[in-house]
Order: structure tokens, then sequence, then C-alpha cells
């Protein structure tokens, strides 16, 4: 028995242990008026980021990201976190779903 718990800490450990390796980094964007304050989110390669994303209007909107592959509603005044990567260099689309036209951002990574 103590063996075969041995073996499952040692294997779940190797999946988590590369993830605690990264750095952790915050971010907040408001949503006021169907946009996202601020647009784009400019970070560096090799960090697990936290996106709280707060909701300013009174109506709902939904964090939709095809490139993040996240999608969350946001009821009005409220608030939720999203964690993404690491990831690679690139420019990350996210949008607002219910506000497509105005509800626009990036996250950049270089």
């Amino acid at each position: 028995m103590q063996k075969k718990l041995l073996y499952l800490f040692l294997y779940v450990f190797a999946f988590i242990s590369p993830a605690l390796a990264y750095e952790k980094e915050t971010h907040e964007i408001e949503i006021k008026d169907h946009k996202f304050y601020p647009n784009v989110i400019e970070t560096t390669k090799d960090k697990v980021i936290k996106l709280r994303i707060f909701n300013k209007d009174k109506t709902i909107e939904e964090f939709e990201s095809f490139d993040l592959k996240r999608e969350k509603i946001v009821a009005g005044n409220r608030k939720i976190v999203i964690t993404v990567g690491p990831l690679k260099p690139g420019e990350y689309i996210f949008f607002g779903e219910l506000h497509p036209e105005t509800a626009q951002g990036k996250l950049i990574i270089k």
C-alpha cells in the first residue's frame, strides 16, 4: 500500500512541479460602457497569468477568447478570475461576446 502511495505521489508531483516553477502575474481589467480597460495587456513568456475582470456595467457580459480557449460570464457589478499560461510569444485576442463591436482586447506575450 505504501509503495502505491509513493508512486501516486511521484506521478502527481511530476505534473504539478513544472507549473510551480513559473512566475505568476495578476492583471486587472474593468468592463465599463461595454469596453475593456485596459484593452491591451503586455507581459513576457513563461508566466502564469491571472486576469481579474471586474464588470462595472449593470448588464452581463461574456469574456470570450478563442485564442486563450476561455469563455466565462461576468454578471453586472461582479468579478471573475481567469488563469492562463504559460503562453508562447504572440497576440491573444479576447472580446465581450455580447458587445463584440466595442468590447475588444488583446494579451501580448513577448
